[in-house]
């Protein structure tokens, strides 16, 4: 792993999960209009928005819940409700969602989260045999098998993604 590592890569050090890293170099604003960060992962490595995925965090029923999606796809909120075992949810304000993980918006990882939140998992990241999603900072990613990444994160795998 080059440079320093984050509580993400250190929980896949530690439980000895396979695993790849991948870097790119982030600017602040970077992003263009319209686009996110997940977006800016996609266009820097060269992959299919379709196995790079984004860490959501949303209020299920008032409870922080994350919604593990594809880039090239929305979060459907009242099927992440659903898949919770919850009846509404919204998207958490970033300031709560940072506090919550303890990663920063565009960086917020599913792995090493401060606190294990609920997390649910969209039903297409087993159509690959791995997937990407955020290493816990901007410019870095992790390359790991779908069903290791539901494993760490106790996720329940649901179809979760509109679009």
């Amino acid at each position: 792993m080059a440079g320093k590592g984050t509580p993400a890569t250190a929980l896949l050090a530690k439980r000895r999960i396979p695993h790849e890293v991948h870097s790119y170099p982030h600017q602040d604003g970077a992003t263009g209009p319209g686009a996110g960060y997940g977006e800016e992962a996609v266009r820097a490595m060269g992959q299919d928005p379709r196995r790079v995925f984004k860490t959501l965090v949303a209020l299920v029923d008032g409870t922080m819940t994350v919604g593990i999606v594809p880039v090239a796809a929305q979060l459907d909120l009242k099927a992440l409700a659903a898949a919770a075992g919850g009846k509404k949810a919204v998207l958490a304000p970033v300031a709560d969602a940072e506090r919550a993980t303890g990663y920063v918006a565009g960086g917020i990882s599913p792995l090493g989260q401060r606190r294990r939140l609920p997390t649910v998992l969209d039903a297409s990241a087993h159509d690959h045999p791995t997937v990407f999603c955020s290493g816990g900072r901007r410019g870095l990613e992790i390359e790991l098998a779908p069903a290791d990444l539901v494993t760490l994160t106790a996720a329940v795998v649901a179809p979760i993604a509109a679009g």
